[in-house]
């Protein structure tokens, strides 16, 4: 069994996944040494969901507003998640289509953002930030499916 010391001392030293083994249900980091790009993205990815999800309380004061942090939780978060997905894929096609995936849940975050500014729930300045990185998350990830997809012909 892995001491909780031990496991952050991985994570600081890019760890990039983890794998289930057994009934147990026991964690066992997988260290690699995959370029430092994709790991460098994924930590963006886990920074942006989390700048999402310190925003979210801001807006759970109406009926709309729990409603729209329930669902730009739900997709800013899964972003990290099909990310880190698409990097364990088992082919280059199974690569572009969990990297479109990411897409789809990065082009409905921007949606929500957009409402959110549209319907006055928070004001433009408090989500600037995180808009320009979900655009920029974007321009990567299209650049990528493009390129996976070059590579794949």
């Amino acid at each position: 069994m892995w001491s909780v010391q031990k496991l952050l001392e991985i994570r600081d030293s890019k760890l990039l996944h983890w794998k289930f083994f057994g009934r147990g249900h026991a964690l066992a980091p997988i260290v690699s040494t995959a370029g430092t790009k994709a790991v460098d993205l994924e930590k963006r990815f886990i920074s942006f969901a989390g700048s999402v999800v310190k925003l979210c309380p801001k807006l759970r004061k109406s009926i709309e507003g729990r409603h729209i942090s329930s669902q730009i939780l739900r997709s800013s978060t899964a972003t990290a998640a099909n990310y880190a997905e698409a990097r364990g894929a088992e082919s280059r096609s199974d690569f572009i289509h969990k990297l479109r995936v990411v897409l789809k849940e990065l082009n409905e975050t921007a949606v929500w953002f957009q409402l959110i500014v549209e319907v006055g729930l928070l004001p433009p300045e408090l989500t600037a930030a995180i808009v320009a990185e979900n655009q920029e998350l974007c321009r990567i990830i299209a650049a990528s499916i493009k390129t996976a997809r070059q590579s794949d012909q």
